[in-house]
Formats: C-alpha cells, sequence, structure tokens
C-alpha cells in the first residue's frame, strides 16, 4: 500500500508540477502578449500625437501649412494673416448723345443692324464715338433686341452689351415708321482708363425703317442718348 501510495502520489505531484509548468506558461505569454500590445500603442499613439498639431504661415500672398509635435513658421513667415486692402472702386457719372447712320439687312426671320456708327454731343469721360451691330426677330410691334457696341475717345475704348431689358418698339404695324429702342447695357471693360470697368449704362433712342421685305437692305439715321455710371478701379 505504502509503495502504491508512493507511486501515486509521485504521480500526483509528477501532474501537479505539469500543471505548475502549465500555468507558469500561460501566465508567461499573457504578460508577453500585454507587453508587446502597450508597445505598438505606445509607439503608435506617439506618432499620431506628434503629427496632431498643424499651424498655418502666411508670407506676402504664399501661405502654407506646417505640421508637427511643435510646428514653427520658418523665418520670414508668420502665422498671421495678412489683412487685404479693400479696393474701392471710382463711380463716375456719364452722359452723352450720339447722332449716325444705322445700316439694316432683313431677312424673312429677323433683321440684323450690320453696323452702326455714331458721333457724340454733350459727351463726358471724351468718350466721343459710337460704334456697334445688333439684330431682332420681330414677331409682334415691340421685340427683344440684341447687340453689343463700343465707346471710344482719347485714346479709351469702353465695351457694352444690350441685357435683357433692351427692346425695340415700332410705332406702327407695317413700315414706314419709326422704331424706338430703350433699355440697358452692361459695361464690360475696356481699354486705357477703362480697363476692368463695369457698370450698368441706360440707353434710349431711335431710328426709321423704310421696308421690312425679306432681302431688303437700309441706310438710316438713329439717335441715342445714353447716360449712367461707370466704375472703374
Amino acid at each position: 500500500m505504502k509503495g502504491l501510495l508512493r507511486g501515486k502520489q509521485a504521480v500526483t505531484r509528477k501532474k501537479g508540477g505539469l500543471e505548475m509548468k502549465s500555468n507558469r506558461k500561460s501566465k508567461l505569454a499573457t504578460v508577453l502578449v500585454a507587453v508587446t500590445a502597450m508597445s505598438v500603442l505606445v509607439a503608435t499613439g506617439g506618432v499620431a500625437n506628434a503629427a496632431t498639431k498643424s499651424i498655418t504661415c502666411y508670407k506676402g500672398t504664399a501661405v502654407k501649412k506646417v505640421t508637427g509635435a511643435s510646428p514653427k513658421c520658418a523665418k520670414g513667415w508668420t502665422t498671421k494673416k495678412p489683412v487685404t486692402k479693400a479696393t474701392s472702386a471710382k463711380v463716375t457719372a456719364f452722359s452723352g448723345t450720339y447722332k449716325g447712320k444705322l445700316s439694316l439687312l432683313w431677312s424673312d426671320s429677323d433683321v440684323k443692324a450690320t453696323s452702326a456708327t455714331g458721333t457724340g454731343t454733350g459727351t463726358t469721360l471724351g468718350l466721343s464715338a459710337l460704334s456697334g451691330t445688333g439684330s431682332s426677330a420681330p414677331t409682334d410691334q415691340c421685340a427683344a433686341i440684341f447687340g453689343s457696341g463700343v465707346l471710344s475717345g482719347g485714346g479709351n475704348t469702353l465695351n457694352v452689351s444690350f441685357n435683357s431689358s433692351a427692346k425695340a418698339c415700332a410705332g406702327d404695324s407695317a413700315a414706314p415708321t419709326t422704331v424706338d429702342i430703350s433699355g440697358n447695357a452692361v459695361i464690360k471693360g475696356g481699354t486705357g482708363k477703362f480697363v476692368g470697368a463695369t457698370g450698368t449704362l441706360k440707353f434710349i433712342g431711335s431710328f426709321g425703317i423704310k421696308s421690312t421685305a425679306a432681302g431688303s437692305s437700309e441706310s438710316t439715321s438713329f439717335t441715342l442718348t445714353v447716360t449712367g455710371n461707370i466704375n472703374t478701379k
């Protein structure tokens, strides 16, 4: 019996020894996993923290971002955004009356003003000449007109274009008759002192027509008064 007990105890101790050895391995593995995980977290966390701060640096009109743990602007750069000075436009009143010749060409569907040239009287800003082209597709006594022109003088030019308000209305339903025109023209820049000019000019005028037959053409006199404000830089 003692021998058997001793043998059993020996086996138990052996099993106990195996169990203790297994437990040691399990605890060791757990510790290693935990240490490894913490190392990864610390490493990645350090990188993330180092890149979480960013600043914007300015130098004149140049802009760039600097990122880092303690970002700083390079020499000559600053974090203070430069203040942009607002450039106020110069507004100048304009008026002028132009008289000249208008060349018309009729078709089955529309009429084209192939050319318009005039000379100004009582003009301001030295814009003493007018030239332009236009068209319309009248189906009634009043119709929209489309066109563009140039006011010029003294080496300067001002470009204008009719907007949707421009219209022509015939005095009678058939030619010969007088046609009244009115509306607004949008300023679209120019040359010389009118580079980059903007604004809207109001126009009102008239011209006569002798015929509206398709294929007919004629040259007629026109009068046009233009007023408004010109915005220049």
